[in-house]
């Protein structure tokens, strides 16, 4: 099987529902006009508009018989996770998006759902995620900064939330937030092109050093976009513990338990970041639909000669393991 890791999916059956249910969530906003959606949380701006690939299947199944995959995981949209929300309505509204994300890939055995969690606060992310596997899903998407624009993913309050996340053996999937913070990225749309894989290195660099992945083994981790910065980095990472003994967990160690996707775009990096990791630690991604994302996510697999074996690992049998997701 080829299998892609790293999509997207908002169904156009949730934005139905909230358009006719508004009251139920007093702190979300959604607008409609001329066919294009947006959404608002807590007061706050407005998201980019919701794309029509990112509501429907139909031309997801097209491209992806274009691209020769057979399968496809795909969590909900970054923007749409409402960690602005109060808590309450944060856990509320977690649900919410997990119930259109089951319906909407529910008889399409193609496509694998990841769940929403409401980071903003780790009991209520830990019960989020412990329904959300009673119900089917194999784990969770999560972004980057747990309060949107505020937190970190080590902070002690979403300890419940890692230790429910080993204890169900969850796949966690984590996907940089939008907005990382630097007004220096607002110029040349570099959000996108360097923002996302700062976002990435530095929320995973606290996790290495906090020693999250070797306390809470019992999940799978994976990062998207490569990484981000981590592979390179990680001499330096490395060489920041050896000058501070005994302050900080061992990130070499921590980072031997990761995935990765292979949105990476360049055969050089995806070689590079096989001698870090491991073929058998990098799984195919597209960040479906994204203008950003691969449009051929196969062909720089194919293009970097790993052989048979290692290349078959990344273009499904890992992730089949690691998703179940049955042949």
């Amino acid at each position: 099987m080829i299998i892609d890791t790293h999509a997207h999916f908002t169904p156009q059956a949730m934005l139905d529902a909230l358009l006719k249910e508004a009251g139920r969530f007093p702190n979300v906003d959604i607008s409609h006009e001329d066919g294009h959606y947006k959404l608002a949380f807590n007061g706050g701006a407005p998201t980019r508009p919701i794309a029509p690939k990112l509501r429907e299947t139909d031309e997801r199944l097209g491209w992806m018989d274009q691209c020769s995959i057979d399968a496809q995981v795909t969590g909900g949209w970054l923007d749409s996770f409402g960690y602005e929300l109060p808590a309450g309505e944060g856990a509320a509204w977690s649900r919410f998006l997990n119930e259109h994300l089951m319906n909407g890939t529910d008889g399409e055995k193609r496509l694998t759902p990841l769940a929403s969690v409401p980071l903003q606060s780790g009991k209520l992310a830990a019960e989020v995620l412990q329904e959300a596997m009673n119900a089917g899903f194999v784990g969770a998407m999560i972004g980057t900064q747990p309060h949107a624009t505020t937190g970190n993913l080590d902070d002690a309050d979403l300890d419940p939330f890692w230790e429910a996340a080993s204890s169900l053996g969850a796949v966690l999937y984590l996907h940089p937030m939008f907005g990382c913070g630097d007004p220096r990225l607002l110029d040349y749309d570099m959000m996108n092109a360097v923002g996302r894989g700062v976002d990435t290195t530095t929320a995973i660099s606290r996790l290495l050093f906090s020693g999250h992945f070797l306390k809470y083994t019992g999940m799978k981790f994976v990062l998207s976009h490569g990484g981000g910065g981590i592979p390179y980095l990680l001499g330096r990472l490395a060489r920041n513990h050896d000058i501070h003994p005994g302050k900080y967990a061992d990130p070499v160690a921590g980072f031997k338990t990761l995935y990765f996707d292979s949105v990476l775009f360049e055969e050089e990096a995806l070689k590079f970041l096989a001698t870090q990791s491991g073929t058998e630690r990098i799984m195919l991604g597209s960040d479906y639909p994204f203008p950003i994302g691969d449009p051929d996510p196969c062909a720089i697999v194919h293009r970097c000669g790993f052989g048979g074996g290692a290349e078959n690992a990344i273009l499904g049998d890992t992730a089949q393991e690691v998703f179940g997701i049955k042949a």
